[in-house]
């Protein structure tokens, strides 16, 4: 028997690979003579720098950069050979400021430009990045700023990194930039189909979770708008608005239009990262799974693009997900390549005390070998 395990993290207790090796020794014990294969999995938000290096045998570089209130601090990416993966919430993420001190109005990306900066001397020319949970809403002005791009006020001065300079752009001068960057291929993971600009833009939806109150929102707005009308002027390109534009506060936007870069859901820039398709062929079973199975499994998540892609290549592959819990809404998965999931808690216990390392470790090994038990069993009765 031929079996693929490609777990996500269970956050908190265990890492993607970590519940691989796991549900890998529990298959042993059952099928010591089956084929078992480990891979990473993540759906470009949290924990996936820390999956793929793991599981591809990458490095973490560790650099010092600029945080999204403008101060330095030490942040990091992955590198595999020449690919960098990115979590730009490692350098101007929601979670690195204090709550009282969150506005807009106040935050940059500029640390995001300097970790791609960075990667390019470490000999990376192709960049996976994560855009979730940013702190952010101004339209990538301070990567590209530390990337070369100047943003030019009514006096021909560079205008600041942050939120609150958008205001004063007028004129963008590309003279400077990086040339390596030109060279760069950003492919990135966004999950969410927002506009740039308007009621379902960045600034309306997103800006008040980041601090900013209705005026604030109504400003950044039209900057936004401004900024988008200026960038497509000074460039010379005609890029029509596409979903995503408005992910992590315009990011899409600068990604695409600056940089060339693609929006991709995440899940699937991970699956075509660790190419895991040729192993999907002549498997027999497929174990995956996650922390927690609910409706927004069906939305994106990584049990669940892997499923998918399974039943694409093998439609007689049997898939099956582990979690730590579920919701009654997870029986949607069964509709999206999942054909049954396992919740690994043994009997009843606070969620403190079921996400104790040796707990899951436990809960997680009993019920892969029970599963394992339950699938010879029905081998036996065809």
């Amino acid at each position: 028997m031929k079996i693929i395990i490609a777990i996500d993290s269970f956050k908190g207790s265990l890492s993607s690979m970590e519940a691989g090796k796991i549900s890998s020794s529990a298959i042993k014990k059952i099928l010591p003579n089956a084929e078992v294969k480990i891979y990473p999995l993540a759906d470009g938000g949290e924990g996936t720098v820390d999956a793929i290096v793991e599981g591809l045998n990458g490095e973490i570089v560790n650099v010092e950069v600029t945080n999204p209130l403008g101060k330095k601090f030490l942040s990091r990416y992955g590198k595999v050979n020449q690919t960098a993966i990115i979590e730009m919430a490692d350098a101007a993420g929601l979670t690195l400021i204090p709550e009282n001190q969150r506005n807009p109005l106040n935050t940059t990306t500029f640390g995001l430009g300097e970790l791609i900066l960075d990667a390019t001397k470490n000999n990376c020319h192709e960049f996976i990045i994560g855009i979730g949970g940013s702190a952010t809403n101004d339209c990538g002005l301070g990567m590209l700023t530390a990337l070369g791009f100047e943003f030019k006020d009514s006096q021909n001065k560079s205008v600041g990194i942050f939120g609150r300079d958008l205001e004063k752009v007028v004129a963008i001068d590309t003279s400077k930039v990086n040339p390596i960057i030109k060279n760069c291929k950003f492919k990135i993971a966004c999950d969410v189909n927002n506009p740039l600009t308007g009621f379902n833009g960045c600034s309306y939806i997103y800006a008040p979770q980041k601090g900013a109150n209705v005026e604030t929102v109504e400003l950044m707005d039209g900057w936004i708008k401004n900024f988008a009308s200026i960038s497509l002027s000074a460039l010379n390109v005609d890029i029509k608005s596409a979903a995503g534009d408005g992910a992590a506060g315009g990011l899409g936007f600068a990604f695409r239009t600056f940089l060339n870069g693609e929006l991709i859901k995440g899940v699937d820039l991970v699956l075509d990262l660790i190419k895991i398709s040729n192993d999907l062929i002549d498997a027999d079973l497929l174990i995956t799974g996650e922390g927690k199975l609910d409706n927004q499994s069906v939305m994106g998540k990584a049990p669940v693009g892997i499923a998918k892609l399974a039943k694409s290549i093998n439609e007689k592959i049997l898939t099956v997900a582990v979690c730590g819990c579920a919701s009654n809404e997870a029986v949607e998965v069964h509709n999206a390549g999942i054909d049954a999931y396992f919740t690994i808690l043994q009997m009843p216990m606070s969620t403190t005390e079921a996400m104790k390392l040796e707990v899951t470790q436990t809960n997680l090994s009993q019920t892969v070998e029970e599963i394992l038990r339950l699938i010879i069993m029905r081998s036996s009765l065809r």
